[in-house]
């Protein structure tokens, strides 16, 4: 069996626990990342309180992890989990909506994408997001005590603009500009802030990195070539060939938009024939799509798929196979 099928037993399993409980979340293999480790020697504490964890703290490239259902009841936000799309969506008590998906890079905040320094994944059951970027987010700030391996979490309330207390006097006290300030509550450059208005005071980091956009034409097209090529395939399988169309975007070999990949060449016939025009993406198809389009590859490096039963000519059999997922060999 090969690690195609393995990945979409384990896509069924994860459906069946997100129906029992909402924060309980399914295994799944950390492909690409490697297994994070249990961080045994570190300590969470919330202000000044050490916390007492039910889940382990995980560790991965140096970062701290923790489930998403946990950072949530710590910092009073609600939580959601999305079978279908793996996403997990949390509503902070300061009116903010972020949304996780498993093995994803970017993450939505409110009307924005942005990267955050480590994809969030799944284990013993649960979603895990990185700490900082979570707690953040979630309108608090965090600081890394070396000396006692510990990880300070402190919440931050919302400033309140009074008679003789705005946005200068806060942007004073806090030590961003009021520029940012009100590009982190959303608000035009330039406007007035009423007295009662309630300011977000913390700028989480990952507002400085913005994710690279793409446009509805983009995602769609990407979704009908991948529900053509791929749509009775699992969603590891779609996933895979929406991801070798990017990999010729970034490939100096083949064109740089997702356009002029798809209708170049010989590798996609349906773009030619009318089928591609007729193609309506699925619900995994379209998941498969978006997931790529932010950045979740599980074919790095191929720029060629086939099916081996089908394509037995010399060219594809020159190529250097990354992985196989159900009947598509991914190769570079």
């Amino acid at each position: 069996m090969d690690r195609g099928y393995k990945r979409s037993g384990r896509r069924f399993i994860i459906a069946i626990w997100a129906m029992l409980l909402l924060s309980i979340m399914p295994l799944s293999a950390l492909a690409a990342q490697g297994e994070a480790a249990v961080a045994t020697d570190v300590t969470i504490k919330l202000d000044g309180e050490a916390l007492k964890l039910a889940d382990p703290i995980r560790k991965l490239d140096g970062r701290l992890f923790l489930p998403a259902a946990r950072v949530a009841e710590l910092f009073g936000a609600k939580i959601t989990w999305n079978a279908a799309t793996q996403e997990a969506t949390l509503h902070t008590k300061l009116g903010d909506k972020v949304v996780f998906g498993d093995e994803v890079p970017v993450v939505y905040f409110n009307e924005g994408r942005y990267l955050l320094t480590e994809p969030p994944f799944i284990a013993e059951g649960r979603i895990y997001i990185p700490l900082r970027d979570a707690a953040e987010l979630l309108h608090a700030k965090v600081k890394w005590n070396d000396a006692e391996n510990t990880a300070e979490l402190t919440t931050v309330e919302a400033a309140v603009v009074t008679e003789g207390y705005g946005l200068a006097d806060i942007s004073v006290e806090t030590g961003s500009s009021s520029a940012a300030l009100l590009a982190r509550n959303e608000l035009d450059a330039g406007a007035e802030l009423q007295v009662g208005a309630k300011v977000r005071v913390v700028i989480p980091s990952v507002l400085s990195r913005p994710a690279k956009a793409f446009t509805e034409e983009d995602y769609w097209l990407l979704a009908k070539i991948t529900q053509v090529e791929a749509g009775n395939e699992s969603y590891e399988g779609q996933l895979g060939v929406a991801n070798v169309i990017l990999n010729r975007m970034k490939d100096a070999r083949f064109p740089g938009t997702i356009k002029g990949v798809i209708y170049s060449g010989k590798q996609f016939p349906p773009a030619h024939n009318g089928l591609l025009d007729k193609s309506k993406p699925n619900a995994s198809v379209l998941r498969a799509a978006k997931d790529a389009l932010n950045g979740k590859n599980n074919v790095q490096n191929a720029v060629y798929f086939f099916n081996p039963k089908v394509s037995k000519s010399s060219f594809f059999k020159s190529l250097d196979v990354v992985v196989t997922i159900g009947h598509h060999s991914f190769a570079k």
